[in-house]
Order: structure tokens, then sequence, then C-alpha cells
């Protein structure tokens, strides 16, 4: 059976999202402090370069401390200069963004992923930084494949954000569960399954896996299904594979793992809640990204713990979807571009870069950052760059260009993952949903791209 989920007018549908949930929005933004410069579309203005600005971070409370240690380096060289720092959880972040656009309020300058960049740059609501950055000291010291990733996915072939970071995929395993079980470690996928059936106990309330159910819990399926079929390509001319009959089997596989060896309270996992509990109690296994990797070094020390790429197939192919890289944007209705700008240039740099990134466990997009020592000492980190740039690893482009995507990978259909954890949907029902919906985004974008 097939869900129909036809949307003949995703713009009314934001639009009335943003209706409806504005004055909340709005309301929080007055008691966060937000005096934010307007709303998209707004031509902004350059400024004096001096005065205040407002920052919103995309992942408030995270790395909300590094941040500030950056401001305050910031203002030191510049003391002309206030940045306003706004934390906006990861979770809230379109919504509020989407509200702004609409009622006003915007940042000068704030943290865009690029799963979310297409939406928020169709929206007239970013400043291009082509020119900003060949102009800038930044010029040539940004990696290549992280701006062109960044380009791709603002659907304009336009540079929207600076691209900060990059957080590969990882598999992290308790080392010391993993060697009293006589288990080797989960390089494969089998090895996988094999390990979080051993290390689950639920009489004494352990579990080989932990499972994201909540807020997050597309990307990480999807990288699941991808990985163990191999399938390297998310379209396949016009139609997406994502309800590939083989990727309906291994979803199958994956979710299966729910209850049976993973905490039956997975289902309301969101990233924070899954670390938490991983770093807490005696769970085998844990699928997140490079970002938790500093979180697991204080809860667990260095030696009960690694983390790895993804698993491989039984045949050493190893197959993952793109991460979305992380940036800051500059929003088009600043009235101080100028200062905004000086900003970002400088949280982009190699020495606030670094800082950041070495907080994160992430992938410094600042290539003289990329070289500093705590790389080779943050072992996730190096073995995922070592993975990306080996070209051992075969990645499937997630269509990060379209304006819906966020909203299809996370709202519209989380609530639906959920429902097939607990029974009340099937893998295939869950699929062919998703798939509906992006082969009717994507065939939107190629006619406004014709």
């Amino acid at each position: 059976m097939k869900i129909s989920t036809r949307r003949s007018s995703r713009g009314g549908r934001r639009a009335a999202t943003a209706v409806a949930v504005g004055a909340v929005l709005a309301l929080t933004a007055t008691a966060c402090g937000d005096d934010g410069s307007g709303a998209g579309g707004d031509k902004g203005d350059e400024g004096s370069g001096k005065g205040e600005i407002t920052f919103w971070d995309n992942n408030t409370a995270v790395r909300r401390d590094i941040w500030m240690e950056i401001i305050k380096d910031f203002e030191k060289k510049y003391p002309d200069i206030k940045v306003n720092y706004v934390g906006v959880p990861a979770e809230n972040v379109q919504s509020k963004y989407d509200t702004s656009i609409q009622g006003g309020g915007l940042p000068d300058v704030g943290g865009v992923g690029a799963a979310m960049l297409a939406g928020i740059a169709a929206q007239n609501a970013l400043e291009p930084l082509d020119s900003r950055l060949e102009k800038s000291s930044l010029n040539g010291k940004l990696n290549e494949g992280m701006v062109e990733s960044v380009t791709a996915a603002g659907g304009q072939e336009k540079l929207f954000t600076i691209p900060t970071s990059a957080s590969n995929g990882v598999l992290y395993y308790r080392t010391d569960l993993f060697e009293a079980a006589g288990l080797d470690a989960p390089t494969t996928w089998t090895k996988f399954y094999e390990a979080a059936d051993k290390l689950t106990d639920r009489d004494k309330n352990e579990f080989g896996y932990t499972i994201r159910g909540g807020a997050g819990s597309i990307a990480q399926a999807l990288d699941a299904m991808y990985g163990q079929t191999g399938i390297t390509e998310f379209w396949n001319g016009d139609k997406t594979t994502v309800n590939d009959p083989k990727n309906v089997a291994a979803l199958e596989k994956y979710v299966a793992l729910y209850k049976k060896d993973t905490p039956e309270a997975d289902v309301n996992n969101d990233f924070t809640k899954m670390v938490a509990q991983w770093d807490s109690g005696k769970i085998g296994m844990l699928n997140h990204n490079l970002g938790s990797y500093q979180d697991h070094v204080k809860a667990l020390g260095v030696d009960k713990f690694r983390g790895l790429a993804n698993p491989t197939s039984d045949d050493g192919t190893r197959v993952q979807v793109s991460n979305p890289v992380d940036g800051l944007a500059l929003f088009k209705s600043s009235k101080n571009k100028t200062a905004a700008w000086k900003f970002i240039e400088f949280a982009a740099s190699h020495e606030s870069n670094s800082k950041w990134n070495e907080s994160a466990g992430a992938i410094p997009s600042n290539t003289e950052a990329a070289q500093d020592a705590w790389i080779d000492e943050a072992e996730p980190t190096k073995l995922a760059a070592e993975a990306l740039s080996s070209g051992s690893t075969k990645i499937v482009q997630l269509p990060y260009y379209l304006p819906d995507w966020n909203t299809i990978s996370k709202a519209d259909n989380e609530p639906n993952f959920q429902k097939v954890l607990l029974g009340k949907m099937s893998a295939e029902e869950f699929l062919d949903t998703v798939a509906d919906q992006l082969n009717e985004a994507q065939a939107e974008w190629t006619a406004q791209q014709g």
C-alpha cells in the first residue's frame, strides 16, 4: 500500500506554518535579547563596520561555550564591534529562520547548515558571498570540497555560506564491552548486527545499540540503508532510489533492532538524549557524527571507546550518505554587513576555526586548521578525513539543493519514522511516502531551472 501525500502548494504550506508559529517564535526571540536586523528580501546596508551585530548559533548549548570564547577574542581584536549571541536549538532553527524571514527579526550572521541552505536562499534572505571571499584573507584557505558542497547545496550556483566544518558519520563502540564479550570491532554490517544482538541483556538493562527515533532520525536511517545496500546514487533518472526494494529490506532489518537490541525509550531519541544515554550507560554502539567525539572523551575517557567510519559490506565496500557542511551566512537584511563579514572572516580563520572544530571533533574548513596537531590525536576525526580523501568511500549525494529537502527529511517524516519503529507503519509505506514527496520536489525544481 502506498500512502499518497500530494502537496500542491509547498510555498503556501510554508507560509501557513510560519504564521502558525510566528507569535511563539517572536516571543522567543524577544526573550533571547534578539535585535535582529530585518526581514528576508530587505537589502540592508554595509553600515559603518562598527556597533552591534547579532549572531544566531544554530546548535545552542552544545557549543555555546566555545562560541563565547571566539566572540570574546573577536571583540578584543575589534573593540568597536559588539556581538550579541543568540542560541537556537538545532531542531527549531529552520522554523525560526522561516518565521523571521516573513515577519522580521533576522540576525546579521547565522549558522546555516547545507541541509536547510536552499530553502533559506530561495526566500531571498541570504547575501551571496562569492565576491567578498575573493577579496578576503580567507581566499585560498578554505577546503575546496566544502566550498563546492555549500555552493551546490544553495541551488543557485552562488556561495551563500562560508563553510566552517564537516561532520562525518561515525560508528562509536565501547571497546571495553566488546573485549569482555570477545567481539571483533564492528567494521562490517554483519559484525554490527552480531554485536548488537550479543551485547544485549534486557534483564540487566544492557543493550547492543541505541537507535535515533526522534529529531534527526531520517538522516541516520538513510545512512544505514544505503550503507547496507551499496546503492551509490540518490536518483535513478528523475526518480529517487530511496524506496528501492533493497533499501526497503535494509530499513526493515535496521528498525528491527528497536526494542530487541535497543532501549524502548529510543523512539524519542534526539542526538542529545542518545549521546547522553550512551555516555552514561551500558550500550555497545552508537551512530552519530564527529560532533559528539569530545563529549565521549569527557564522559568515558579515550580508553573505553573508539569511533570508526561507517561499516562496510562484507566485501569491503563502504557507502554512506553525504553529511551536510555547516557554515556561517550573512543575511541580506543586515544593517551592518561590513561588521558582520568581519565576524564571519574571524570565525573561519585558522585559530578560531581550529578551536571550534577541536571542541567538536569535526573536520575544519580552514586548510591551515586542518593541519593542526589535534587532528592526529582525535582518531575518529582523522579516520573520517582519511576515508573521505582517500576515495575508498562512495558517497550518496543527498539533494540539499531542493528547497523542501529539510522539511521532507525532518518535519514531514520524522513522526512517520517513529510509527515504523512502533509497528504502526511499514518500512515500505514510509519510504514510498518519502519518495513521493522527493520526486515531486525534484520535478518542481527541474521545471524552475528550465
